[in-house]
């Protein structure tokens, strides 16, 4: 898809790396509306992309959310691709997590995207593209982050039959799995330490890495860790 003058809402635009697609996205001469759950934050990142328009968002509430999408849609004459970059973490051994922490974890990485891209897909014009942040570990689950890694995955999956459910109207669905990238999420944890991780990935290299993946229609972004980057297929 062309990104100048595209239509896009940025879902979790409060967050670094949603905050930083959204910022990209502009850069690139789209039209942005951007969502998210913490409204100073949100207030604030409008008014730095020049005043676009803004909605608070839960992603576990599935009246906000069908709300929110019509509100963008309103405010932007229209959608041709949505980003959903929402997600919350937990550490610990599977065997000790706590079910409503299980449950939370799913509801944001998992059920809440979901829930969104179905509202968002009736005010999507053909052609154009739903993007969701899955994470290397729905392909490389890691020890203390089950949780977490099974949600992404879950999400991955699901993304995969909407890619092919949508052919007939030529939307791209685009899986987005970066490394990990430092955003302070995992000092936002909802229970637990992180195991040790890698150095950050560079948070900007995952932003070109989605905007080309939306201009080429492509279906993921993956890590090749042989040439330690970022590659579309």
């Amino acid at each position: 898809m062309e990104l100048q003058g595209a239509r896009v809402w940025v879902v979790g635009a409060t967050g670094v790396l949603g905050g930083a697609l959204a910022r990209g996205l502009v850069d690139a001469g789209a039209q942005v509306a951007v969502a998210g759950r913490d409204p100073d934050r949100l207030a604030a990142l409008a008014a730095d992309l020049g005043g676009v328009p803004a909605q608070g968002l839960d992603v576990v509430d599935v009246e906000s959310g069908r709300a929110a999408a019509g509100e963008a849609a309103a405010a932007l004459g229209g959608l041709d691709a949505v980003v959903v970059a929402s997600g919350v973490v937990a550490f610990g051994p599977a065997a000790d997590a706590d079910d409503a922490v299980v449950e939370e974890v799913f509801a944001v990485n998992t059920l809440g995207p979901m829930s969104l891209v179905r509202a968002t897909l009736p005010l999507l014009t053909d052609g154009g593209a739903v993007v969701l942040l899955s994470a290397v570990v729905a392909d490389a689950p890691t020890l203390h982050m089950a949780e977490y890694s099974a949600s992404k995955a879950a999400l991955s999956s699901w993304a995969s039959v909407l890619r092919r459910e949508l052919r007939p109207r030529r939307l791209a669905v685009l899986d987005v799995k970066p490394p990990h990238v430092e955003t302070g999420l995992v000092d936002r944890a909802l229970a637990g330490s992180p195991p040790k991780l890698p150095a950050g990935f560079d948070r900007q290299a995952v932003v070109d890495a989605v905007l080309e993946g939306m201009r080429t229609g492509a279906k993921e972004v993956v890590l090749d860790p042989r040439a330690g980057a970022l590659v579309l297929r």
